[in-house]
């Protein structure tokens, strides 16, 4: 979504702008042939974690985007809670991270594709702490097809 500043130049909500991000660590999972998803926090405006899928590299299928990215941020503020910052997120957590967004208590999530297979929204939203608020569909399309052409890729090297 575009808007338009006070001098008239168009301009991207702070929502698109910190997927581009977040697609930016997708881009670097796909280069190492890691599932293309990738997560970054923000506090503030500014960037304090970022992560993408590393369960190929590290043999760990925990090692998700968003883990990588809410253990940086930790690290980053030298704290266990991230009440004020925003997980963005390519491709909508599944159980495991939205559960450790809880312990977490991360403020906002805001996901760009929705995950009808293993996405935390098909089972239960409550997963997520009660306080943080959920926005989904940033940049949709692009998230999502990033995805499927690594699968349609995977099946064609198979075939």
């Amino acid at each position: 979504m575009r808007y338009i500043n006070f001098e008239g130049e168009a301009t991207i909500s702070p929502d698109d702008f910190f997927m581009a991000e977040a697609l930016r660590e997708a881009h670097y999972a796909l280069a190492e042939d890691e599932i293309p998803i990738g997560a970054i926090v923000v506090c503030q405006g500014k960037i304090i974690g970022r992560g993408h899928n590393l369960t190929e590299r590290l043999n760990d299928v925990s090692a998700h985007a968003e883990m990588q990215a809410l253990t940086a941020a930790t690290n980053y503020i030298g704290g266990k809670y991230l009440k004020d910052c925003t997980l963005y997120v390519t491709m909508e957590p599944c159980v495991m991270c939205a559960g450790a967004s809880y312990w977490f208590q991360v403020g906002r999530i805001v996901f760009g594709a929705y995950d009808v297979r293993m996405g935390f929204g098909r089972l239960n939203q409550k997963i997520t702490h009660p306080k943080t608020l959920i926005t989904g569909g940033i940049r949709e399309n692009e998230c999502s097809e990033l995805v499927k052409g690594f699968f349609r890729k995977k099946r064609e090297m198979k075939g």
